[in-house]
C-alpha cells in the first residue's frame, strides 16, 4: 500500500512522513495544488493532507480534492465524515443535535428580524462566535441586549472580517506579558494593522447569519479530549486565559486524570459519526456533565505532545509514550476486508 502526503511546514505532514520512513512504508510526496493532482495519485491507497483554515488556498481546494478520491474508492484523511464540519461551528451545532449528542445549547438565525426576537426574549450572557476561527478569535461574551443587538446589526450589516486585525494585536500583547510571545510577535501584530495576511485578503466577510452558544458558568477551563480511530484517545486541561472565560489559546495546560463521563462521551461520539479523528472541547454544565462546546478533526500539537498517556475505548489508561500521527496512517492502511 502506497501513501501520498501533502506537505506542509509545522503540520502534521512532517510526523506521517518521519513514520512513514522509520517503519518502510512506501509513500511520496505530492502538491495537492497541482491541476493534475488527481492523476499523480493514480498509484496511491491512501492521500493525506492536514489542511488548515487559515490557509486560503487549503479552504478552497482540500475538501473537493480529498471527497472527489474518497468517491473514487482512495482511502483519504481527513475523509468525508471527518472532515466536511471541518471549521464550521454551525455545521457542527446541526450534526450533533443530529445524533442527540450532549451539545452546548446553541442558536443560529438566518435574518435580523428573527435573531433580535429572540435576543429580546432570552437570558444574557450568552457567547457570540462566527463560524470558523481558533484559538478563541472571533469569540466574544454578549453581557447585554445592547451589544447583542449591535453585533446582529454587523452580521447583517457590513459583516465581520475574517481576519480581526485588533483582536489579533490583542493576543500577542497578553501573550507577550506573559512570557509566551516575543517581541519581534509583537511587532508582527502591529504591522498586521497596516497589511493582512493572504488568507484576510483572499476571504470574504462573514455575514448572514449570527451564532450564539449558552455561557455554562462555573467552568476555570476547558476539557480538550482526541479521539483517533476511535479506539484511542488523549487529552489534557485548559485553563482560562486570565480574566477571560476563554481557554482556547491560553496554553495553559493541566495535565490531570479525566473523568470516565467524558472519555465516554467523547468516544461514544467518535463512533456515532464514524470520525477518524476528532478534538472535542469540553465544559461541564450545571450538574457537572459533560457538554460539547465544539470539534475539529485537526488540533493543535503544542500541548497534547506533552501527555503522559492515553486511554483506550475500554477506558483503559495507559501511561507510555504514544504517537498519534501514526494512528492516523494506520486508521487509512487498513482494508475494508480488516476493518474492525
Amino acid at each position: 500500500m502506497k501513501v501520498a502526503i501533502h506537505h506542509t511546514k509545522s503540520s502534521f505532514s512532517e510526523q506521517w512522513i518521519e513514520y512513514c520512513k522509520s517503519n518502510n512504508i512506501s509513500f511520496k510526496i505530492v502538491d495537492a495544488y497541482d491541476s493534475d493532482i488527481i492523476a499523480k495519485l493514480e498509484d496511491c491507497d491512501v492521500f493525506m493532507w492536514h489542511h488548515h483554515h487559515a490557509n486560503y488556498r487549503d479552504v478552497l481546494a482540500a475538501k473537493p480534492i480529498l471527497f472527489s478520491l474518497e468517491q473514487a474508492g482512495k482511502k483519504v484523511f481527513p475523509d468525508f465524515n471527518t472532515g466536511w464540519h471541518f471549521d464550521d461551528k454551525v455545521a457542527q451545532k446541526y450534526l450533533l443535535e443530529a445524533i442527540n449528542a450532549p451539545l452546548v445549547k446553541s442558536y443560529v438565525f438566518y435574518d435580523r428580524s428573527s435573531a433580535e426576537q429572540w435576543l429580546y426574549s432570552t437570558s444574557l450572557p450568552k457567547v457570540f462566535k462566527l463560524k470558523g476561527g481558533a484559538t478563541g478569535i472571533n469569540v466574544r461574551l454578549v453581557r447585554n441586549k445592547s451589544e447583542g443587538k449591535r453585533l446582529i446589526r454587523k452580521a447583517f450589516g457590513k459583516g465581520f472580517p475574517a481576519f480581526d486585525r485588533w483582536g489579533n494585536l490583542g493576543e500577542r500583547w497578553t501573550k507577550f506579558k506573559e512570557g509566551k510571545e516575543r517581541f519581534v510577535d509583537m511587532i508582527k501584530g502591529f504591522v498586521r494593522l497596516f497589511i493582512k495576511p493572504e488568507f484576510a485578503k483572499m476571504s470574504a466577510k462573514e455575514k448572514g447569519y449570527v451564532y450564539f452558544q449558552d455561557f455554562i458558568a462555573g467552568n476555570d477551563g476547558d476539557i480538550r479530549i482526541i479521539v483517533i480511530g476511535q479506539k484511542y484517545a488523549y487529552g489534557m486541561k485548559r485553563m482560562n486565559r486570565k480574566n477571560d472565560f476563554r481557554a482556547s489559546g491560553s496554553s495553559n495546560f493541566v495535565y490531570d486524570r479525566i473523568s470516565d463521563d467524558v472519555l465516554k462521551v467523547a468516544f461514544e461520539t467518535a463512533k456515532k459519526l464514524n470520525l477518524q479523528s476528532v478534538a472535542f472541547d469540553f465544559v461541564k454544565g450545571e450538574n457537572n456533565e459533560p457538554l460539547i462546546v465544539e470539534i475539529s478533526y485537526g488540533f493543535g500539537t503544542k500541548g497534547s505532545s506533552r501527555c503522559p498517556g492515553y486511554w483506550t475505548n475500554d477506558l483503559t489508561w495507559h501511561e507510555r509514550k504514544f504517537n498519534p500521527y501514526a494512528w492516523m496512517i494506520e486508521v487509512c492502511r487498513i482494508t475494508d476486508s480488516t476493518e474492525s
